[in-house]
């Protein structure tokens, strides 16, 4: 949800009865104990209005199955990566995931079964998930665990760092087109705006300084405060890196404007391109930078496609911060039996080297899959190098040339053609046409299948004309 959707939910709230939709059997005429406005504004922005989430529910509730459901639905629309899993399922088969003798003060089942000494992370994990993300980061930046924070999830870290940053009403801007769960994760609870920044196809999306001067302009002239830019890199959704002078401008950006800088790194295991992934951390310790103004979010998520975990971290040198968000775990920590698990995996180097390299393998021979079949289909897309989804425009074929069009194309191809992908205005993109599609969910069977079924789609729209 665009955020001056957002606000306009709020303004109709206020007059909102809370109990017109809730069954009572309330005396007439007594008082009624109604909720909160800012519970009732995240009720009027439900995701089930979203388009984004409308195509994640017709793909559960209608998922293809090549015997059952042939005709299902298949989704392209969750950045989720399943190509990897048997080799986590595989090791977890055959591996003991009880506390080994060095960990036993800390990991036995007396110590998990209390409450924990901190609530921001074991050190013993802390330190090993430090030592992962140095592998990961092919050890160019040294982490240390006292900076770190693990939270439930890498959203849990960007809602906390919304609200150690900003205050309600004040605004992050964030290079457009971006990941659609940000409006959520930023909003409901911290009610921090995002302003996007748009980006142009012509220079595929790229981020520029003259984008951002005259957005945060904008945006103080409304007399809104600009605290930070928000970003992912490697990006969502566009699935390429930023160059060393990309984020050198916008480090420079942040230290002139006096704001913060949160850069998701989520992705940062996943590039499988010949483009050298660049961490915001190589480069902030170095002068003139100040640390503290930026922030790095990560997560074990996505690289080894363990989202139910539920495990995710704030880094920061910010030291106010870093205080602060160690409170905010209390709502938010990752329970010390997970824990556990994973420093047993994490403790199996030899594994989780041969791990990422078997992993960014079989995502380049998946991404060389979908370029093929995007190429053959005639459709144009930005050239993927890492993540588990492109940046496509479906819409050239149709001709689309408003929301309103590309909306009507989205439903078309989630309940005609049977793939979900998620839509450009989705993401804030201000060109129509654009679709995020994600090719890592799905095995290589049902992803043939659905690229199939858009390559068929694309050629009777050539023979038969415009469909919309």
């Amino acid at each position: 949800m665009h955020w001056m959707d957002v606000k306009m939910v709020r303004a109709k709230m206020e007059d909102v009865n809370s109990t017109n939709a809730t069954w009572s059997n309330q005396e007439p005429g007594l008082p009624s104990a109604s909720v909160a406005k800012r519970a009732l504004a995240i009720i009027g922005g439900d995701k089930s209005v979203e388009p984004y989430y409308k195509g994640w529910h017709e793909a559960q509730s209608n998922a293809y199955d090549a015997m059952v459901n042939p005709g299902g639905c298949i989704q392209l629309g969750l950045s989720e990566n399943k190509l990897s899993l048997d080799l986590l399922e595989q090791w977890f088969s055959t591996h003991n995931t009880a506390p080994a003798p060095e960990f036993e003060d800390t990991l036995n089942f007396k110590a998990i079964a209390g409450y924990p000494d901190v609530y921001h992370g074991l050190l013993v994990f802390r330190k090993l998930i430090a030592k992962f993300m140095d592998e990961v980061y092919g050890g160019v930046v040294t982490f240390n665990p006292e900076k770190m924070v693990v939270t439930t999830g890498a959203t849990s870290a960007i809602e906390i760092l919304a609200f150690c940053l900003a205050d309600p009403g004040d605004v992050f801007l964030v290079p457009a087109p971006y990941y659609p769960g940000f409006d959520r994760d930023i909003n409901f609870r911290s009610q921090v705006d995002l302003v996007p920044v748009p980006g142009l196809s012509e220079n595929e999306f790229s981020i520029t300084r003259a984008g951002l001067e005259q957005v945060f302009d904008e945006s103080e002239n409304r007399g809104k405060k600009v605290k930070a830019i928000l970003m992912t890199s490697p990006s969502n959704p566009l699935g390429k890196t930023y160059s060393k002078d990309e984020l050198l401008m916008i480090l420079d950006f942040v230290r002139e404007k006096g704001i913060h800088l949160i850069c998701d790194e989520i992705y940062a295991g996943s590039v499988f391109g010949t483009s050298e992934f660049v961490s915001i951390a190589e480069l902030v310790l170095a002068p003139p930078f100040e640390p503290s103004q930026v922030h790095v979010i990560y997560g074990l998520s996505k690289i080894l496609g363990i989202p139910g975990f539920r495990v995710g971290l704030l880094y920061t040198w910010n030291d106010q911060v870093l205080d602060a968000a160690k409170r905010l775990t209390r709502f938010t920590s990752v329970p010390t039996l997970t824990q556990q698990i994973l420093v047993s995996l994490l403790s199996d180097r030899q594994f989780l080297h041969s791990y990422l390299s078997e992993n960014q393998k079989r995502l380049r021979a998946r991404w060389n899959t979908v370029k093929h079949a995007l190429q053959e289909a005639g459709l144009p897309f930005i050239p993927c190098t890492a993540g588990f989804y492109c940046w496509v425009n479906i819409g050239q074929t149709v001709g689309v040339t408003s929301k309103e069009q590309e909306h009507n194309l989205w439903r078309k191809l989630l309940y005609e053609v049977g793939v979900n992908v998620t839509l450009g205005s989705a993401c804030q993109c201000t060109e129509p046409g654009w679709f995020r599609l994600c090719f890592a969910f799905v095995d290589d069977k049902t992803m043939a299948v659905a690229l199939d079924r858009i390559k068929k789609f694309c050629y009777s729209v050539r023979q038969n004309g415009r469909c919309l």
